[in-house]
C-alpha cells in the first residue's frame, strides 16, 4: 500500500480543506433490481476514482442520517412520517392488489417511479445527512469544497415522492447553511432534468438564486423549467432556467452555460455555491436526450468550482443526481466531479485501470467498456456574442442547432437579466 501511495501521480496535490463525504450506507437506496436508479453507480465510481489515485491520503468523511428536525426544513410531518410507514403498507396493498383492488401511491409513494422499499426511510435520511454533512464541514471553516455524490435528489416536494427522490437533501443543505450564518446562496443544477424540486423550494427567498440548465421541458419530465420561470414576490429573478432541445452537445450546452450563469453568479455575488452534478445528460444516457460527453461535463464542474472560486473564497458544495449509464458513464463522470473538488486533474487518455475493468466483467459481462476516462469530447466552446450575432448565412444542420440554443440563450438572458440589474443584450453582462 505505502509503495501504490508513493507512485499515485495526485498524492499531496489536494489542500487539507478538500472533502468527500461518502457512507458505503449510500448503497442501500436501493429502489428495486430492475430500477434504473441503481446504487452499483456509486459504487463503481468510488472504486474507480480509488483505483485511478484521485482518493489517495484523503480521509473520507463519515455522515450520519438526518434526523426528522433537519428534514422537516423542507418536508411535512406527514410526509416523513408516511415515508417511515411505506413498507409496513406495502404488504398490504400487495394484497389488496391480488384481490383486484388498488389504491393511488400516498405522497407519490409506490409505482413504477418510487416503488417502495425496505429502510426507504432510513437509507433517504441517509443521503440527506451526507449532503448536511458537506454543509457543515464548509460553515464551519474546515472544508473549503466537499462532495458527497450521494445526494442530489432534487425532484422531491414537501410532501411528494418524485422522480426517484424521497427527500430533497440539496434544499435541506441549503435551509440549513441559511440558519447557520449564509444568507446568499447559488445552487446549479445541470442534471439533464429541471431541478423542480429545489425551485419550489425557495421560488420566493431572495436569498437563494437558483440556475438549472436541462433538456427543454416540452420533451422531458417534469416538463417545467421554462425560460418565463424567474421566481415569485421580492424572490423575483432569482430562478433562472436555461430549456435545450434534445441533441444539444458539449460545445453548445458549454455556450449556454457560459452565456448566462457566470453573469447570473457575479450579479447575485453568492457567499457558497451548491451544484447539482447529474450526468444523465450524457449522449449516452438512456433517460435523456442531451449529448454531451463526460469531457463536456468534466467541464461544466470545473466551471462551477471555477465561479465558486471566483465569487465565494472557493466555498463549494457538490452533490450527485441523475445518471443512468451505470457502467460505462456514471463512475467516468463522477471520478471527474471528485477530481474536480479535489484539484486533482485527470487526462482524459489515462486508460481504465485492469482491476475495475475486471471487476465491470464480473459483475455486468455484456458491457462493452471505454477504453479511457475520457470520450474525446471537443468543449471548446464557442462565445456567445449577442443576440443574432453568430448565425450568418445558409442555416445548415450545424447552424440550426446554434441558431437553437441561441434562441435559449436570449429568451432565458431577457426573462432574468433585466431583474439582476443586466442588460440581456450585452454579452459582457
Amino acid at each position: 500500500m505505502a509503495d501504490q501511495v508513493a507512485r499515485s501521480p495526485f498524492q499531496n496535490s489536494a489542500a487539507a480543506e478538500d472533502i468527500v463525504v461518502w457512507s458505503a450506507e449510500y448503497l442501500s437506496y436501493r429502489w428495486s433490481d430492475d430500477h434504473p436508479m441503481n446504487p452499483t453507480r456509486l459504487d463503481l465510481t468510488m472504486s474507480l476514482a480509488r483505483q485511478i489515485g484521485v482518493l489517495d491520503g484523503i480521509e473520507l468523511v463519515e455522515p450520519i442520517a438526518a434526523p426528522d428536525s433537519e428534514l422537516l426544513r423542507i418536508h411535512t410531518p406527514a410526509y416523513i412520517e408516511a415515508v417511515k410507514r411505506a413498507p409496513e403498507k406495502l404488504a398490504a396493498s400487495e394484497k389488496l392488489a391480488s384481490a383486484g383492488h388498488s389504491e393511488e401511491p400516498e405522497h407519490g409513494l409506490g409505482g413504477d417511479d418510487n416503488p417502495i422499499f425496505q429502510r426507504m426511510h432510513e437509507a433517504s435520511a441517509m443521503l440527506t445527512g451526507g449532503s448536511l454533512a458537506a454543509a457543515r464541514e464548509i460553515a464551519s471553516g474546515r472544508a473549503r469544497r466537499a462532495v458527497s455524490i450521494g445526494g442530489g435528489m432534487h425532484h422531491a416536494m414537501a410532501d411528494w415522492a418524485s422522480g426517484f427522490c424521497v427527500y430533497n437533501d440539496a434544499a435541506i443543505a441549503i435551509s440549513w447553511l441559511l440558519d447557520n450564518g449564509f444568507d446568499r446562496i447559488a445552487y446549479i443544477d445541470v442534471d439533464a432534468h429541471h431541478g423542480d424540486g429545489v425551485q419550489h423550494a425557495f421560488i420566493d427567498d431572495p436569498r437563494v438564486l437558483t440556475v438549472s440548465l436541462h433538456q427543454h421541458p416540452a420533451t422531458l419530465w417534469p416538463n417545467t423549467g421554462w425560460s418565463s420561470e424567474v421566481g415569485s414576490g421580492a424572490a423575483e429573478g432569482t430562478a433562472i432556467n436555461v430549456p435545450l432541445l434534445p441533441g444539444t452537445g458539449d460545445r453548445l450546452w458549454l455556450r449556454a452555460f457560459h452565456a448566462i450563469v457566470p453573469g447570473a453568479i457575479s450579479a447575485f455575488r453568492p457567499q457558497i455555491i451548491v451544484s447539482q452534478c447529474g450526468v444523465d445528460s450524457h449522449r449516452e444516457d438512456p433517460l435523456a436526450d442531451l449529448a454531451l460527453t463526460v469531457d463536456g461535463q468534466n467541464a461544466a464542474f470545473l466551471a462551477m468550482r471555477d465561479l465558486a472560486d471566483e465569487h465565494s473564497e472557493g466555498r463549494w458544495l457538490a452533490v450527485g443526481g441523475g445518471g443512468y449509464g451505470l457502467v460505462r458513464v456514471v463512475p467516468r463522470a463522477w471520478t471527474y466531479l471528485l477530481a474536480a473538488a479535489l484539484g486533482r486533474p485527470i487526462d482524459p487518455a489515462m486508460p481504465l485501470p485492469d482491476l475495475w475493468r475486471d471487476r465491470v466483467r464480473h459483475l455486468a459481462p455484456s458491457v462493452d467498456l471505454p477504453q479511457a476516462m475520457g470520450d474525446g469530447g471537443d468543449v471548446d466552446y464557442p462565445a456567445w456574442d449577442g443576440p443574432g450575432g453568430a448565425v450568418q448565412g445558409s442555416l445548415e444542420a450545424a447552424d440550426r442547432a446554434l441558431e437553437r440554443v441561441d434562441s435559449a440563450i436570449i429568451a432565458t438572458r431577457r426573462a432574468s437579466f433585466p431583474l439582476l440589474g443586466l442588460d440581456p443584450e450585452d454579452p459582457r453582462d
